[in-house]
Formats: structure tokens, C-alpha cells, sequence
């Protein structure tokens, strides 16, 4: 096998063939990464891998067509037959020699996101897992030209017809589509064939080992059938042709069979064991919420999936089966709108292709499929920036199988903030409705409130407001408190102040300015505070990035009361101090008079009452804790936050709130300058050098 391979991969270096082979590849390669990534600026390198899948219906028929039809046209096959290597030795050896010179083009590639690292942040679990998928398609799509090699001995046949069966995988998803929308067994059966399934999740950012051992066997089937097509035509003048012809059909359908249920048995797996999500996001994996709510259902819960199981969304596809795997009480039920348009008229008057119905025995919920991705408008055009499809589902089990619905009422009338979209899709997916309250023409908070929201008011309360809201809190109700920067808070706001005494809470004068750089974001009034151990803090303590930012906060001044138990949630580092009267300057330089840290800027206040009950307060001493703005750089932190306080409300122990998972192209910055150098390396120096060095060692060997 070693001389075989030998030799080939000499012939490779000795021709023009493998010099041009690699310098094309490595050009279109660079064309396609300095597009995308370097120009564009898309940190993904697997989109441009993804995008030259392609290049490999052309490419390598070229480089595999004369591997074996050569051979046989020039009869020198004859000779290597009667040499002392096995029949597949041979294959082994000429098959090793193309993947070798396949591989040198991906060996180059595969430094495409070290350089565009240099640049900025890149997925490198979704980039070279892009790079497999095309690597192993690769191999495969080699070892299929090999095998029509074997069959032929025209060269350019043998091209022709590997282009043809390379691309009739390559479109088989079409073509099954067209046969049947919902499958049926022929589709099953052309299915076996289809290439592009089993790519499309590798390059999107999903380790699928289905997808591996699939390619896998497909390398070794058509190794083996090449192996095969060279036996029959080495004994086919032997008396024992019969004998052999029929050794030979009983060991391909063996062989065949193996690697059909070999990928039968493996695809039978669930996906948890097979599947490994590599992108950034983690966007294909089910949180620990998710698990624990599902795992510990007691009643049976119906996804119905407006679409038929072929059709639907591949990724929504894959997280609702993550779903069904972790409990038997999870069912999927397809209905397509084809066979069963009327369906969905008994839950909603209209809905959409791949929506759902969630669906126990007490109730309902349909989740629009427009809810699940979200998406960028920007430059008069559109891209998916979310996937929420977990969010989404989880919200919905537990809204189905809970007894109850609970109220939070939102405190407006003294210029109260309001919450950004993100935050309020966070109190949704609490289950949990939102209400406006005006304390002005109510006698008292509603007594169906199971919280209070009073988000950054800029304006006191009233005496009777702070009244009815001490009266709600004696009550045992549950408060939470944003405060506006105020340089002498409890001067200006002497009644709201009255509603934190009875916590025993007040705000201290002056804006925290930070001195710890690991505790502040570029600027000493952006906190970066300590986050402690709670409940409310479930899901940002203990995290690797457990950064919450608080910008213009205050400190929170305690002291101890008879039967309320203080607990600090946010603290700043000891180098911070509290700076006064910066309204009328700007200089944040610290005085004598500053007081000096560390502060508590969160802080939860239980009371417990004559009753038995529990009334608690939540205080953070920032107006722009729960925006937009600040919870963006934090990776959610900041709306976990702010979720937990509304579950809490809500008397659930744990928050079931999930954040959408981000789908926004991540970019790299390339100053046009180093794109065009790349650019200039991968598509003209490296290619014209390579192949100029391979015209220059054929033209020798010509003269010699």
C-alpha cells in the first residue's frame, strides 16, 4: 500500500493536476473568507466554508477521475494487479494520496479563524466544525469518485457521472420534497442518500456525530465497492467466476446492511447523546430551568406543531425533540394544515406555518412562530438577531400545567420609568400580567396584586400613596424599588423614603464613583458590583460572567429592625466613595468629605408580620438597572435580575423566565488595509505561486 501511495501521490506533484487542484481551492477559499469575514467583517469562518460545499461537486470528480480509468485504459492496471499487494492495499494507497492532497487546501483554511481572531471575537466551535462537515464531505465525495473510477475507462465519463451522483445527493433533499411533502417510504429510502441533511447541522453549529459515522460509512461502503469492482474484473476470466461473482454480491449486500443498521441503531439515539452544541450561544441546548421544569411534570403536555414533521423548522425541529426527550409526559403531534386545515380553529381564529399549541388537561397556549425569531431591521434590510423558541415553549408548560395566574401591578403617576420590550417579555414568560396602577384614584392596592413595581420615579409620592403602600406591605405584599439619581434623596423624597423606613432602608446623598477597575465599564459611575449568594440572584451568582451593570447608583444605607431580616443582593468594592453636589460639577476626583466604601447598592428586606406572613421589599439604587441599554452588555444578567424579583412576586421558587438567545452576527473589524493583503495572499500570491511551481516541475519532467 505505502509504494502505491507512494507513487500516486508522486504522479500528483510530478503533474500539473494536484499543484492546480490545491491552488484553486485555496483561491476560491480566499475569495469566499475575504467576502464575508474580512470584508463584511462576519466573525463566523463557517459561513464561508458552508458557502464553497459546492466547489466539491466540480473539483474533486477532477482529481479522482483518472485514478483508476487511467489505469485501465493504458492496461497498466494489469501490472499492479499481479503485484504483491492486495486488492485493498491499492485502493487504500490511491485513495490515502488524494485525501493528502485534498487535505493540504483544508490544512490552509483551517487558518482562517486564527487570522481573523486577531481581529476580533470568533466562534471557533462553529468555525471548525463547519470546516469538518466540509472535510469529511470532502473524503466522501472522493471516495465516490474513486469508486465510478473503478467502473470506467474514460476519464471524462468518470468525471461526468461522479458530478452526477455527487450532485443527486447534494439535491436529494430537493428532490424528496418534491416527491412527497409529508415522506413516504421511497422518500425514506432516497433519504439514505442525502448529503445536505446531514451538512446543514454541522454547519450551523451542531457537533452531530450521526452526521460523522454517516460519512464515515459512506467513505468505507465506497471504498469497499471500488475494492470489489477491481476483484470482479481481476478473476473475470477464472473458472471461478460464478464462485466469486456470487462471494463478492453476498459480501456488498453484507457490507451494505452493516452500515445501514450501523447508522440505524446510532440515529435511534436521542440526541443528547449524539448532538453537541458548539455554537457561543449555546443556542441548540436546553437550560437547566428547562430540565428541571420538564423532568418534574406530572401531567401529560401535547406540543401540537402546525406544519408536517419534514417540513417544519429544522432548528425549532430539534429543540421541541430535546423537549420530548427529557420526560415521557412531553408529546409531538404534527398536524399538517394540509391534511388537517381546520385544526387549529378550535384554540385561535388564525395562525401560522410552524406555530405551536401547548396543551394539558386544564388549558392552552398558542406560540405564534413569529415569536420565535427575532430580527434585526437595519440598512433596509433584515436578519435574525434571536432565537426563542425555548423561552417561548418553557413558558408555555408551565402556564398549562400551573393551577393560577398572578398580577404585578406597575406604579405610574410620579414619573415612574417603563419597561423596554425585552423586560416586558420577561414578566410574560412568568406567566405573570402586568397592570397599571394609579394610587390617586384607588382606595388601596387591588387585592388580587401579587407584587408592585416602582421602576425609577422622579417625582415623591404623596403622604396618602406612601400610606397605602406601607398598608399593602403590612399586609404582606411584595414591593420592588428602582430609585432615580437624587443627590439629597431623602430631602426630595421625604414619603417614598417613608415607605423604605419601615424596612429599615434609606438612600444615601451623592453618586458611587468606582475605583476598581474589575468593578466598574470604562467609566467609575458604570458599577460592576458583587453579586451575593440568593435567590434573587439565581442564575448571575456563581456564573463565569456574572456581571450586572449599574450605572448612577446610590448607596443604600440600613440599619437594624425589630422582625425584618436584611439581605444584601449588590455590593461595590471597597475603593468606591460617594461623591455629592455633582450637579454642580463634574470633577469626580475624590475629597475628604466623600464617604468611602463599599456600599450596598441591592438589598432584600423581609418583614415578618403579627400574622405569621412575610411582607418583602426589593431595593436597587439604580433608575437604569432594569433597560435595555445596560442589560445588553451583560449577557442578560441584568433581566435575570429583574425575573427573579417578578417569580418571587409571583410565589414561584424558581424563575422560568429564559432571555432569548442571541443569533446576531458577531463581527470582526479588518481595517481594509490587512483584508486587502489577506485577500491579495489567498487569492493571487499563494494560488499563482503554487501552480507556477507545478508548470515549472511538469515542464522539467518533460524534458528529461
Amino acid at each position: 500500500m505505502t509504494a502505491i501511495y507512494k507513487r500516486e501521490l508522486k504522479t500528483f506533484f510530478t503533474t500539473v493536476t494536484g499543484w492546480l487542484f490545491i491552488a484553486a481551492h485555496i483561491c476560491l477559499a480566499g475569495l469566499y473568507f475575504f467576502a464575508i469575514n474580512l470584508l463584511s467583517g462576519y466573525s463566523n469562518v463557517g459561513q464561508s466554508f458552508s458557502s464553497i460545499l459546492f466547489l466539491l461537486l466540480l473539483s474533486t470528480p477532477i482529481l479522482s477521475m483518472r485514478m483508476l480509468a487511467e489505469e485501465r485504459k493504458q492496461k497498466t492496471d494489469q501490472l499492479i494487479l499481479t503485484s504483491p499487494v492486495s486488492i485493498g492495499g491499492i485502493v487504500a494507497g490511491k485513495y490515502l494520496a488524494m485525501a493528502t492532497v485534498f487535505t493540504l487546501p483544508v490544512a490552509v483554511m483551517a487558518l482562517f479563524p486564527l487570522i481573523l481572531s486577531r481581529y476580533g471575537t470568533v466562534p471557533m466551535g462553529e468555525s471548525y466544525t463547519a470546516l469538518l462537515a466540509y472535510y469529511l464531505f470532502g473524503l466522501t465525495c472522493l471516495a465516490i469518485g474513486l469508486f465510478i473510477s473503478s467502473i470506467t475507462e474514460s476519464q471524462i465519463i468518470a468525471a461526468v457521472l461522479s458530478f452526477a451522483l455527487l450532485f443527486v445527493g447534494y439535491m436529494m433533499s430537493s428532490i424528496t420534497g418534491l416527491i412527497s411533502q409529508t415522506g413516504n417510504l421511497l422518500t425514506k429510502i432516497l433519504n439514505a442518500y442525502n448529503f445536505t441533511d446531514r451538512l446543514d447541522a454541522m454547519v450551523e453549529g451542531t457537533l452531530n456525530l450521526k452526521s460523522v459515522l454517516y460519512f464515515v460509512t459512506l467513505i468505507i461502503v465506497f471504498l469497499f465497492l471500488t475494492v470489489q469492482s477491481i476483484q470482479k474484473r481481476r478473476y473475470q476470466v477464472s473458472v471461478k467466476t460464478l464462485q466469486i461473482g456470487a462471494y463478492s454480491s453476498g459480501m456488498i449486500a453484507l457490507v451494505v446492511a452493516i452500515a445501514v443498521f450501523l447508522n440505524l441503531g446510532f440515529s435511534a439515539l436521542p440526541d443528547h447523546y449524539t448532538k453537541i452544541d458548539v455554537t457561543s450561544q449555546k443556542l441548540y441546548t436546553l437550560t437547566q430551568t428547562t430540565k428541571n421544569l420538564v423532568k418534574n411534570l406530572s401531567e401529560d403536555v401535547t406540543i401540537y406543531v402546525i406544519n408536517s414533521e419534514n417540513s417544519q423548522d429544522e432548528t425549532l425541529q430539534q429543540t421541541l425533540k430535546s423537549y420530548a426527550e427529557l420526560s415521557d409526559h412531553i408529546k409531538l403531534v404534527y398536524k399538517d394544515p394540509v391534511v388537517s386545515p381546520d385544526f387549529y380553529k378550535d384554540y385561535t381564529d388564525s395562525i401560522s406555518v410552524n406555530s405551536m399549541i401547548v396543551e394539558s388537561a386544564q388549558r392552552f397556549k398558542v406560540i405564534n412562530y413569529n415569536n420565535i425569531y427575532e430580527y434585526d431591521y437595519s440598512n433596509y434590510s433584515s436578519s435574525v438577531s434571536g432565537y426563542d423558541a425555548e423561552g417561548q415553549l418553557t413558558s408555555a408548560i408551565a402556564y398549562v400545567t400551573s393551577d393560577s395566574t398572578s398580577v404585578v401591578y406597575e406604579l405610574n403617576g410620579h414619573g415612574e420609568s417603563s419597561l423596554d420590550s425585552s423586560f416586558e417579555d420577561g414578566v410574560k414568560k412568568e406567566n405573570v400580567d402586568l397592570a397599571e396602577l394609579t394610587l390617586l384614584t384607588e382606595d388601596s392596592v387591588p387585592d388580587d396584586a401579587n407584587g408592585v413595581l416602582i421602576l425609577s420615579p422622579t417625582n415623591d409620592l404623596n403622604a396618602e400613596d406612601a400610606d397605602k403602600l406601607i398598608a399593602y406591605l403590612n399586609n404582606g405584599g411584595k414591593v420592588l424599588i428602582s430609585t432615580s439619581y437624587i443627590d439629597c434623596f431623602s430631602e426630595e423624597m421625604p414619603n417614598l423614603t417613608k415607605v423604605l423606613s419601615e424596612f429599615g432602608l434609606s438612600i444615601g446623598d451623592g453618586l458611587i464613583v468606582e475605583q476598581d477597575n474589575a468593578r466598574m465599564y470604562q467609566n467609575p459611575i458604570y458599577l460592576l458590583p458583587n453579586v451575593s449568594s440568593d435567590s434573587l440572584t439565581n442564575g448571575v451568582y456563581g456564573k463565569s460572567y456574572d456581571y450586572i451593570m449599574m450605572p448612577y447608583a446610590q448607596p443604600i444605607l440600613t440599619k437594624e429592625k425589630d422582625g425584618v431580616t436584611l439581605t444584601t443582593l449588590l455590593t461595590t468594592s471597597e475603593k468606591a466613595y460617594s461623591k455629592t453636589d455633582l450637579n454642580q460639577s463634574s470633577d469626580v476626583k475624590k475629597t475628604e468629605d466623600d464617604a468611602q466604601g463599599p456600599f450596598t447598592v441591592g438589598v432584600k428586606a423581609v418583614k415578618t408580620l403579627a400574622s405569621g406572613e412575610e411582607a418583602q421589599l426589593i431595593l436597587y439604587s439604580s433608575s437604569y438597572l432594569f433597560t435595555e441599554s445596560a442589560n445588553q452588555y451583560t449577557m442578560d444578567n441584568n433581566l435575570t435580575l429583574f425575573t427573579n424579583a417578578i417569580s418571587t412576586m409571583a410565589g414561584e421558587s424558581e424563575s422560568i423566565s429564559i432571555p432569548t438567545k442571541s443569533m446576531a452576527s458577531t463581527y470582526a473589524t479588518v481595517p481594509t488595509a490587512s483584508a486587502v493583503r489577506y485577500g491579495i495572499l489567498l487569492m493571487g500570491v499563494l494560488p499563482i505561486g503554487l501552480l507556477a511551481a507545478g508548470i515549472i516541475i511538469w515542464i522539467r519532467r518533460r524534458k528529461r
